[in-house]
């Protein structure tokens, strides 16, 4: 029997006009409604608004997980079910809402909060690398301090986080095909991310998380659990620690899945994961057109 998994991207996924296709559905405008009296503005107009609020972290977020999360409804409406499920940042909010850790509200409210934060952080930089020495790489990181690897996406692509100048140093010294500098307003899933961290965690600590209906591998941990606890203690370290993304793509395969569908805008994912696992079977529902047949 085939085991499928269901991933939800984040941060670098989105785009203007993105879940256009869901606004006037009516279970999706029951979600845009609550969301609306949670945020205090419109995720509809937010998302089709010219100047590219969507872009903005503030809006990102709580945007790409109403989208996602409302996708994961569809998709299960139609039947179908996940065996696992996984986040990339941002994204782990709407696995462990397709898993039934927390409900749609209490996940974005978190997700306002994080969003808020995260919106808050200066004085930081990430960069992403493609096409890198990864024995260069790794070298110039113990050697530099001040700078991490914020996201291990696959053997050809990386993202460093830390102080401006230290980004600025690694980047100098080590060859790529493609650097990067990403635009946001922090070190994002660096340890410059602490006081967020810390600020966020009494939001965190309100929350009683449910065990999940299927297992979650978590950004800080590629392995499998449905434990409540070990769950939240994982999203507790993940604003400060690596997303191991290419860790986790590898451990599909390991725990018998054979294929992974993409639940959100873009293909940010299922092209990142196919560099890692190219047998598995990759697909990606980012809108109503790509919904599975009832």
């Amino acid at each position: 029997m085939t085991k499928t998994a269901w991933v939800f991207p984040g941060q670098g996924s989105q785009a203007i006009g993105m879940g256009i296709d869901l606004f006037d559905l009516p279970e999706a405008t029951i979600k845009f409604e609550q969301a609306e009296q949670i945020l205090g503005w419109s995720i509809p107009e937010l998302c089709q608004h010219p100047e590219d609020k969507v872009s903005r972290t503030l809006y990102t977020q709580p945007c790409l997980y109403t989208i996602e999360s409302i996708l994961a409804d569809l998709v299960r409406s139609r039947g179908q079910q996940p065996d696992f499920v996984a986040g990339h940042s941002l994204g782990e909010y709407v696995a462990l809402y397709a898993a039934g850790v927390f409900d749609f509200e209490t996940g974005l409210r978190l997700v306002k909060q994080r969003a808020e934060l995260m919106d808050q952080a200066s004085d930081g930089m990430m960069a992403a690398l493609l096409g890198f020495n990864q024995e260069q790489l790794e070298q110039q990181l113990q050697q530099t301090p001040d700078v991490v690897l914020a996201n291990d996406n696959n053997a050809g692509q990386v993202v460093i986080s830390g102080t401006p100048a230290a980004v600025e140093t690694v980047l100098s010294q080590v060859k790529a095909k493609r650097a990067v500098k990403l635009n946001v307003s922090g070190a994002f899933h660096s340890p410059l991310m602490a006081p967020a961290a810390a600020a966020f965690q009494t939001a965190l600590d309100e929350i009683v998380f449910n065990a999940a209906q299927v297992p979650v591998l978590s950004n800080v941990d590629p392995t499998p659990s449905v434990d409540a606890a070990v769950l939240k203690t994982r999203l507790s370290q993940q604003m400060t620690s690596s997303v191991r993304w290419r860790e986790i793509s590898l451990r599909l395969p390991e725990e018998g899945v054979s294929r992974v569908v993409e639940i959100g805008p873009g293909k940010v994912l299922t092209g990142v994961i196919k560099r890692t696992c190219p047998s598995l079977t990759l697909e990606n529902i980012g809108s109503v057109a790509e919904l599975p047949l009832l």
